[in-house]
């Protein structure tokens, strides 16, 4: 075999690596992606059972329904334009209540229900997660402070 022919089959062998690599990687990655959608979004386009979504928005003011042993918490979230609900089987956040900013992770099911795995409530008076503070500034009901949610916190 000449040597232009074993470098061409080289470099043909390196592609192929490199493309079952990328390909390997992206696979895992579509495993573990969790899109962020409000209310609005999901109605409008609800995801596949299967496929892991974060919801964000408020909570409804008079939605929370403890179960008799506080193990089980419904409630709803809101961008003030549709609501979700939300069934979550554990310990919530301190600083969960209701008309604060929520973003919830879990599953939609086919009837509408979110089942979350985790509840992450904001953290201070100050913060919001960027893509909460868009939703409800989205919604038209805005009432925080000019950059409010456009910056990370700092620990």
């Amino acid at each position: 075999m000449k040597r232009k022919h074993r470098r061409l089959m080289i470099l043909a062998g390196g592609m192929a690596l490199l493309g079952v690599a990328t390909f390997l990687v992206v696979t895992a990655l579509k495993d573990s992606l969790v899109f962020f959608m409000s209310p609005t979004e999901i109605m409008a386009a609800p995801p596949p059972p299967d496929r892991p979504i974060r919801v964000g928005g408020l909570v409804e003011e008079g939605s929370v329904v403890r179960s008799a042993d506080d193990a089980i918490v419904t409630f709803r979230i809101t961008d003030l334009a549709t609501t979700v609900p939300v069934v979550y089987e554990g310990v919530l956040p301190d600083l969960f209540s209701e008309g604060q900013g929520v973003v919830v992770e879990g599953w939609l099911d086919a009837g509408g229900l979110v089942t979350a795995r985790e509840v992450l409530a904001k953290h201070d008076e100050n913060y919001m997660p960027p893509e909460v503070a868009d939703a409800i500034r989205d919604s038209g009901y805005w009432q925080g402070e000019a950059g409010q949610g456009e910056e990370e916190s700092q620990p």
